[in-house]
């Protein structure tokens, strides 16, 4: 899919990598799934906890805050306050388990899982990409229409600008 508006093809791109994270996440909980944690030491392992532990938490807490501060006060002025206010909701139910995940992936990348931390990462992180994934498909379905077709120029300027700075 792209998008003429810049701010909406780069969450759009942002939305592709998030689904491709989860989707190895959700791979590695499928493999696992009978209780046995994986091998730490396999490459795949390793730098899929790599990337949870440093990708997710700074993704989600950059991608949200910048929709919640600006683009939804954007829609507030236009009048799309109930999009907002269930994104702003899901946005809080997320964040947490973010931060979760990232914090137990790099425990797990310095220690390894035990039978415990296994159990508890099998269960944040299902959690976890079923409520991204619907997530993002939420704001791919009506998030990002509703931008496109009201962001005027000078705003997708002024805000694409910010938010790049904040990387």
């Amino acid at each position: 899919m792209s998008f003429r508006n810049r701010i909406t093809q780069t969450l759009h791109d942002e939305h592709r990598a998030t689904i491709a994270l989860v989707e190895r996440l959700e791979q590695l909980l499928a493999r696992n799934r009978h209780g046995q944690a994986p091998d730490i030491g396999e490459r795949g392992v390793a730098r899929l906890l790599s990337d949870l532990s440093v990708g997710v938490e700074a993704e989600v807490r950059r991608h949200f805050d910048f929709e919640e501060n600006r683009l939804f006060a954007f829609l507030n002025a236009s009048g799309d306050d109930a999009i907002a206010a269930h994104l702003t909701d899901e946005h809080r139910a997320i964040r947490p388990m973010g931060s979760e995940i990232a914090r137990m992936a790099r425990t797990a990348a310095d220690r390894g899982f035990d039978e415990v931390s296994w159990q508890e990462f099998r269960r944040v992180g299902g959690e976890l990409c079923e409520r991204l994934l619907a997530h993002v498909q939420k704001e791919e379905m009506a998030l990002l229409p509703v931008l496109e077709d009201s962001m005027d120029a000078d705003t997708e300027a002024r805000l694409i600008e910010e938010y790049l700075e904040s990387t």
